[in-house]
């Protein structure tokens, strides 16, 4: 028996919002479903060309909220995706109001959580970049 990845989903609640932040992040919308009877929608989002499938977000937005569900998403731990240039991306997502939550101050590795709380692992492609200001001293803040 072969096992093949397939996505992580993560409960979402504000669609718009959400699609937004993981769009700042580069990814693209890959394939929606709405299900009326299940009063749901599920958004799959995948870095660009990367649409087989493999690399999917699956957004999970019920219509009702999501009130009367377990609140335990400290158990999930993160999604990761590796960035061209860190100091960049981080500029960018800090310019749209992200908060840094572990700075790249090794070139490196960044964290910073989505509007629903989800820890995003961000690293840099290849060597790390040389430490540089503002992040080489930039302090973490809140946890991640």
């Amino acid at each position: 028996m072969g096992l093949e990845y397939l996505h992580t989903m993560v409960r979402v609640k504000d669609l718009d919002e959400s699609i937004a932040f993981y769009k700042m992040l580069g990814l693209e919308e890959r394939r929606r479903s709405e299900n009326e009877k299940g009063r749901f929608t599920l958004v799959f989002l995948c870095p660009p060309g990367q649409d087989d499938g493999r690399a999917d977000i699956e957004l999970t937005y019920n219509w009702d909220g999501d009130d009367g569900l377990p609140s335990d998403s400290r158990h999930f731990g993160h999604l990761a995706y590796r960035v061209d240039d860190i100091y960049a991306t981080c500029q960018a997502l800090m310019d749209n109001g992200v908060t840094i939550n572990r700075p790249p101050r090794d070139g490196h590795m960044a964290f910073v959580r989505s509007p629903d709380n989800i820890s995003i692992e961000l690293l840099q492609a290849g060597d790390a970049k040389p430490a540089q200001e503002p992040w080489a001293s930039m302090e973490n803040t809140g946890h991640w």
